[in-house]
């Protein structure tokens, strides 16, 4: 069996649970191999089942690993789950409110991270896949004139895409953002279709073989957008050569944080330091100062201080690392971008 459902089924004997339902697509995903299309139940039990629609069979019947069933109806599913023997059933958190109600009269339901759990400590291939995506979406970054005067910031992003996929990713691993000038003070924001200003903040990523990967990186113009650009280096090198296992994440959102406080910028650093990627974009856990997680080797955490300054300019420098002994950053482009 599965070394992800062996552990998981050690933890729902643990809380005297006989089963776990698991409905967010990547979270089948990665128990099952199969990413739905459509919809599907994933029961994790002693013999696990994944209950797909009609239309996702066939796509089902080809990747699973564990048994496919076609769905026919809630009360047939309650009906089978029953007479497996399930009295008490675990669910995840995002579990939607009108699937919850479904089974809630029929089983005793708990909410349970046992996957998230899982997900937190990567193997060795789901590394070699985010370091594959990392490679793909570097190069893309690489292969592009994207300083030489003429494209708009939505032109940008949509060749650096058309880049990402020729060079092997399936899609881009978020919506790419390439904003420049006063709207680089913006975290999340949109490709107008306007001329690059400075300075510009490109925010990208790419998927390969279901993996994600995450870069920012900011070019800067002039002397006050270099020294912002020196303070956040600072803090994205050193709070990385600072990772550790054991460490608490909340630990190393901390010597990001106090770095940029040093220099009069704390109320400017308005996200966490990193979160986790993998099957999705945003996993657990995050360098945040409010997740006390204790770092593990196994882990890939994005590192991604930033300054955003109101109405002039920002500035967000973003790595992915691995955890072994230390953290290694994963991929090979400079921070600083040649103009």
């Amino acid at each position: 069996m599965d070394m992800h459902i062996e552990n998981i089924l050690k933890d729902l004997e643990k809380d005297d649970i006989q089963g776990y339902l698991l409905t967010q697509f990547t979270n089948v995903e990665y128990i099952s191999d199969y990413k739905p299309t459509s919809f599907a139940f994933c029961i994790i039990k002693e013999n696990p089942i994944i209950y797909a629609s009609k239309m996702d069979m066939e796509l089902a019947s080809k990747n699973s690993k564990i048994e496919v069933k076609e769905y026919e109806s809630f009360d047939v599913m309650i009906r089978e789950l029953k007479d497996d023997g399930i009295k008490n059933l675990a669910i995840e958190p995002s579990l939607v409110y009108s699937t919850y109600e479904k089974f809630k009269d029929c089983f005793d339901i708990s909410s349970k991270n046992y996957i998230d759990k899982q997900r937190m400590i990567k193997t060795s291939s789901e590394i070699q896949n985010i370091e594959k995506a990392t490679e793909i979406a570097q190069k893309a970054f690489k292969s592009l004139d994207i300083l030489n005067g003429h494209d708009s910031e939505s032109v940008v992003s949509f060749n650096l895409v058309k880049a990402m996929i020729e060079n092997g990713a399936s899609k881009e691993s978020f919506d790419t953002i390439v904003t420049s000038g006063a709207n680089s003070s913006l975290p999340h924001a949109v490709p107008k279709n306007k001329p690059l200003e400075q300075p510009i903040l490109i925010d990208w990523g790419a998927i390969y073989n279901g993996y994600c990967s995450d870069n920012t990186r900011t070019m800067v113009y002039s002397e006050f957008q270099q020294e912002i650009w020196d303070i956040v280096a600072e803090a994205h090198d050193k709070s990385i050569k600072a990772i550790k296992p054991g460490m608490k994440c909340c630990e190393v959102d901390k010597v990001a944080r106090d770095i940029i406080e040093e220099y009069g910028y704390g109320d400017k650093f308005i996200h966490s330091t990193g979160h986790s990627l993998g099957l999705d974009i945003h996993e657990t856990p995050g360098f945040s100062p409010r997740d006390s997680t204790v770092v593990e080797k196994g882990m890939v955490i994005t590192v991604e201080p930033g300054i955003y300054l109101e109405g002039e300019f920002g500035v967000r420098l973003e790595d992915t690392v691995s955890i072994d002994r230390h953290a290694n950053v994963i991929g090979d482009l400079p921070l600083s971008i040649d103009k």
